[in-house]
Formats: C-alpha cells, sequence, structure tokens
C-alpha cells in the first residue's frame, strides 16, 4: 500500500505503478461525465471538445447554480453539490473512453466489471473508489468550474473542474488485473459457506 500525488495528466507509466490497495490524491484537472453524456459521445457520435488524454473522469451530474461569466465563474457555473453517482450502469463506455479520448482514470462508487478490468489491463488504466455520501466533502476539492461542454444535456453536461487535493482515492481496480471487487466477493464466499458449515447447513 502506498499514497500517490498525481497532477493530471499523467502517463500509463504513471498508471502502472499504481495497484489496488493504494490511494491517490489529484491535482489540477478533473472531468465531470454521466450517463447522457456518453450515451451522446459513443451511440450518436458526437465529439467532445475537452482534450481529456491522460486524465481522469468523475461519474456525476452536479448540482450547479447558473450565474454571470467572470473570472470567478467562467463557465457561468457556481458548485453547489459535486457528488459521485454509481458506475455500473456506465460499464460499457470504458473502453471507448480509452481508446478514443485517452482518459486514464475513472472515479465513481461501486466498482466497474471484467470488461473494464480488462480494458485497465490492456490500455493502462485505473478505477478509483470514492466513499458514498460523501459529495459536500467532494465539493470542497473543486475549487472552480471552468467549462462546459454539452450543456444541453445539464446538469448531464461534460464538466471541466479545476480541483485541488482530490482525494485520497482508493485504487479499487488496477492495470495489472487487481479488483477489489473480486477480493471481496472471495472473502464473502468463504466467510458465507463457513457460516453456513457451523450451522449445519449443506449447500
Amino acid at each position: 500500500m502506498a499514497h500517490h500525488e498525481l497532477s493530471t495528466p499523467v502517463t500509463e507509466a504513471q498508471i502502472r505503478q499504481l495497484r489496488i490497495n493504494d490511494t491517490v490524491t489529484l491535482q489540477t484537472t478533473l472531468f465531470g461525465i454521466r450517463d447522457a453524456t456518453q450515451i451522446h459521445m459513443f451511440d450518436h457520435g458526437r465529439q467532445a471538445r475537452f482534450d481529456m488524454n491522460g486524465h481522469a473522469v468523475i461519474h456525476t451530474a452536479p448540482n450547479v447554480q447558473k450565474v454571470e461569466k467572470s473570472a470567478e465563474y467562467p463557465a457561468g457555473y457556481r458548485p453547489i453539490c459535486i457528488g459521485t453517482t454509481t458506475s455500473d450502469r456506465m460499464e460499457r463506455f470504458t473502453r471507448p473512453l480509452m481508446t478514443d479520448y485517452g482518459v486514464r482514470m475513472v472515479i465513481g462508487k461501486g466498482g466497474l466489471r471484467d470488461g473494464s478490468l480488462s480494458a485497465f489491463r490492456e490500455l493502462g488504466g485505473v478505477y478509483l473508489a470514492i466513499v458514498g455520501g460523501t459529495a459536500a466533502l467532494e465539493t470542497t476539492w473543486i475549487e472552480q468550474i471552468e467549462d462546459v461542454d454539452m450543456d444541453d444535456l445539464n446538469p448531464e453536461s461534460l464538466w471541466k473542474f479545476r480541483i485541488r487535493n482530490f482525494g485520497p482515492l482508493l485504487v479499487a481496480m488496477d492495470s495489472h488485473g487487481g479488483s477489489l471487487y473480486d477480493v471481496l466477493k472471495q472473502s464473502t464466499a468463504g466467510n458465507r459457506a463457513t457460516a453456513l458449515a457451523s450451522l449445519g447447513v449443506k449447500t
């Protein structure tokens, strides 16, 4: 277990250094993305205008307030509450995010599946897990909404956040085939078998 301070964009070599149970704190830039955003990008062929090569995306549809554009609010939005949503339903977008846009890190809740794990292993990526119910804390890690794309999908727009000390986040799936979710499943299955055996239940 080790802690890593990473400023985006990152390289594949930096990602390959991460292992499950490590922690990561991110600096500089983070992109917010959700279901509708990716459906438009990958099902409808809509091209995002941001360069996300080497960057991280977070599964979110933030609560924001529309304000006049200014130096403080260059995108015309003030962050109110920017929390993370469950990742599983966005499983099919992991590989195209990596191949088409060069994304290296996916941040979310609850983990992803084997297809994403294969993409992380082949292409050099990781899944960074965040604890549920921490939206208020996460919002304090976001200094500014710098820009927004596909804003007709609001709040499922493509958001560009400026971040500082975003984390620590847990490396839950790495580029070496490691998955804390697989470890948990195996442990749970073993504990279940032991518990049932102690009760005399045959399986």
